[in-house]
């Protein structure tokens, strides 16, 4: 029997593998965790043939939290343990508590996606006979996670030598490590509406290749638009690239070529230096042809920006989205490119007084005694989110005399922008 492991103080996990030991352990998980751990990833490999009483250890669920990505490796006794389909829950609860920080990778070992998605009798066996055992409830929620996994696009074993596809596999895991996941603010009021409509829009279980626009009003909320749905969909495409600010990167200095070479590194191809715009344009059309790719171009004022850093849908392969945030609705006429386009609206008044009293009194609704003062704060920001940021955090702690006069001075704007709010406050 192997010793427990002791874990390594100050060690952190970023990889969770879930396996039946008997299936897999001596071949395939050994060499792809030591694949992994030879990329320098930091992986959590359970002993399940070492587990003490009922419940799943402190350990484990340490290391599912830690982790950003799952691994789950179905083989036929997959279903027959109970840790592994303990685990499996644990894995999407923590995947959809992150808010798409985390993602799950499937491997089908030695059976196939019908088999997983309860559509053959091998798992469906399995779990009858977990009903001897457990709740209907437990057993439901077990269910539900094998055929959302089975949704996933994974990786089929098949007769690939362990070795190549260790290595190959270990390189996907560290391009997505890779991945930065946008910084939302911690004072977030999601529209749920917005996002509903935005992925309605991106349709990503289609195989085109789609560009997608966000237009509206400075400070409306397009780029945390865009940072939600990024951070919901990363993990779904081989690579993907945020361009933070492209209006003022594409004015600098080679700002276009500097672009062009963050997004070909954000993709996972490092090709030197770009020589001009033209050659920036054939190394994306030659590399990307056949990579699935999620790309969002932020605050883009020009639609040269577009023809240059995501010209054409024949640049990218199949399932590709491009997402764009601008001001300027006219910016997203491309020529030859078709364009789906959202408007992002106005904050309604309930929605605009919560993210206000969030920053100015860091809770969901302002005291009593500021109600008056709050909603005349929340209708001289044109319920725009980020000058309601601004001056909720302007106000926060300040006497009633400085909310008064504040106030004053917005009122005084008859059609609030942000600038015009910045100008103010």
């Amino acid at each position: 029997m192997a010793p427990k492991r002791k874990r390594t103080s100050g060690t952190t996990y970023q990889v969770f593998l879930s396996f039946r030991g008997p299936d897999t352990r001596q071949g395939f998980t050994d060499v792809l965790y030591w694949a992994l751990t030879e990329a320098g990833i930091r992986v959590f490999r359970d002993n399940e043939d070492i587990r003490d009483g009922e419940d799943i250890g402190e350990e484990i669920l340490t290391a599912i939290e830690e982790s950003r990505i799952f691994v789950p490796i179905f083989s036929t006794n997959y279903a027959s343990s109970k840790w592994c389909l303990i685990e499996l829950a644990k894995m999407f609860k923590s995947k959809e508590a992150s808010i798409g920080k985390k993602t799950i990778l499937p491997i089908f070992y030695d059976v196939g996606v019908d088999d997983v998605m309860l559509k053959t009798k091998l798992y469906t066996r399995a779990l009858s006979k977990h009903r001897k055992n457990f709740s209907t409830d437990i057993v439901h929620q077990w269910k539900e996670a094998l055929r959302d996994a089975g949704k996933i696009k994974g990786w089929e074993l098949k007769d690939t030598g362990y070795g190549e596809f260790a290595r190959s596999f270990a390189r996907v895991v560290s391009m997505k490590l890779k991945v930065k996941h946008k910084c939302v603010t911690d004072y977030l009021v999601q529209r749920d509406d917005q996002v509903e409509a935005l992925m309605e829009l991106l349709d990503i279980e289609s195989s085109d290749v789609r560009f997608v626009g966000i237009h509206g009003m400075g400070g409306i909320g397009k780029t945390t638009l865009a940072k939600l749905v990024f951070n919901k969909l990363c993990d779904r495409f081989d690579s993907c690239s945020f361009l933070a600010d492209v209006r003022e990167s594409s004015r600098q200095h080679k700002g276009i070529e500097l672009l062009q070479k963050k997004l070909l590194g954000d993709l996972g191809l490092r090709l030197g230096e770009i020589m001009d715009v033209d050659d920036g344009i054939i190394r994306m059309r030659e590399r990307l042809a056949h990579k699935k790719v999620l790309i969002v171009l932020d605050d883009v004022d020009h639609s040269n920006q577009i023809q240059n850093l995501a010209g054409d849908a024949s640049w990218f392969g199949s399932g590709s989205r491009i997402l764009i945030t601008t001001r300027d609705q006219s910016v997203l006429e491309i020529r030859r490119q078709r364009v789906h386009i959202l408007e992002v609206e106005k904050m309604n008044p309930e929605e605009a007084l919560r993210l206000f009293s969030l920053h100015a009194f860091d809770k969901d609704s302002p005291p009593n005694r500021y109600l008056t003062l709050t909603q005349k704060a929340v209708a001289s920001s044109g319920r725009l989110p980020l000058a309601l940021k601004l001056i909720g955090l302007l106000l926060r702690d300040k006497r009633r005399k400085e909310w008064v006069d504040t106030i004053k001075r917005l009122e005084r704007i008859l059609h609030p922008d942000v600038q015009q709010i910045l100008a103010v406050v």
